[in-house]
């Protein structure tokens, strides 16, 4: 473990729609993406455990908590804050500016998440491994607590993402950087809370950008070789061109999955990995190893 650095390339929005799954279990079936999130409040969710089933269970799978697109899976009806005329969850502004004017109902939170939560335990058979919400609605109060009081019932106790960039990689790093600066500001907190309940995550966060700046043909490349630490999450949105995602997504994300894809693909992504010292691992492989090499210490 001391010789070694750790990357975890985590997929978001796995069961978004079928071309975007469909490219996640492509990168991971190349050894590219090490694990995966599954909205399962899409239409799309079921026949994307089917797909993941007759792929080899491969990548690792986890719970993306959705609040902010398509129905509840607890039914409109029982989260009525949580739910627009149309019959989907908000989208992330309007949801943003009703939790901040206290229209969203802590109780309708606990709810939809508690179905999910379910949900996926039914589809996939086992508790997730893996956390993070989509959008990254759990930094906002009170939507993390919510969400550890959900995956408290959970052993052992999932990896949850950690949003936070060092701060050398704010000032290295285009793209959205008030953004980057303003979700470290609340992921330092988040992940302190994270500690102290006993979640496990890596050390920070790397690739959160504007769809543009993944244009870049040395986007990842040029972010692998200056990001710190010894384990770093690699969070990215790869996919193919998704004819459902039109309405349901914005469009410069369209077109973002479609360029991680590519960059992800490419010869030069394994290439930049192995110069910085990296091993791509699953979160759960992490875990592992980190135990095991704190237990060498404690023993020595």
């Amino acid at each position: 473990m001391d010789a070694t650095r750790f990357l975890i390339v985590l997929a978001d929005d796995y069961g978004i729609g079928p071309e975007t799954s469909r490219g996640i279990l492509e990168l991971a079936a190349r050894g590219v993406v090490t694990g995966t999130v599954l909205m399962v409040n899409t239409p799309y969710a079921l026949d994307a455990v089917r797909a993941w089933r007759q792929s080899g269970a491969i990548p690792e799978m986890g719970w993306h908590p959705c609040l902010t697109m398509d129905p509840p899976a607890a039914g409109a009806e029982r989260v009525p804050s949580l739910v627009g005329p149309d019959g989907c969850m908000w989208p992330l502004g309007r949801f943003l500016k009703r939790l901040a004017t206290g229209r969203v109902r802590a109780e309708d939170v606990k709810r939809e998440l508690t179905a999910q939560y379910q949900r996926f335990v039914e589809w996939v058979g086992r508790p997730p491994t893996i956390v993070n919400a989509h959008q990254h609605v759990a930094l906002f109060s009170p939507i993390g607590a919510i969400l550890r009081q959900v995956l408290e019932r959970s052993r052992p106790l999932p990896y949850v993402r950690r949003i936070v960039e060092p701060a050398t990689m704010l000032a290295w790093i285009p793209g959205a950087k008030v953004k980057r600066t303003a979700l470290t500001i609340l992921g330092r907190r988040q992940a302190r809370d994270l500690r102290r309940d006993g979640f496990p995550g890596a050390d920070c966060i790397a690739g959160v950008t504007d769809p543009k700046w993944v244009q870049d043909p040395d986007f990842f490349v040029r972010l692998l070789s200056q990001v710190p630490g010894r384990a770093i999450e690699l969070s990215c949105h790869p996919g193919h061109v998704d004819s459902t995602l039109p309405g349901r997504d914005g469009e410069g994300v369209q077109r973002r999955r479609v360029d991680e894809y590519r960059l992800l693909a490419d010869p030069s992504f394994d290439e930049a990995c192995r110069r910085a010292g990296f091993t791509r691992v699953a979160p759960s492989e992490w875990i592992a190893a980190r135990d095991q090499g704190f237990s060498r210490r404690r023993i020595a």
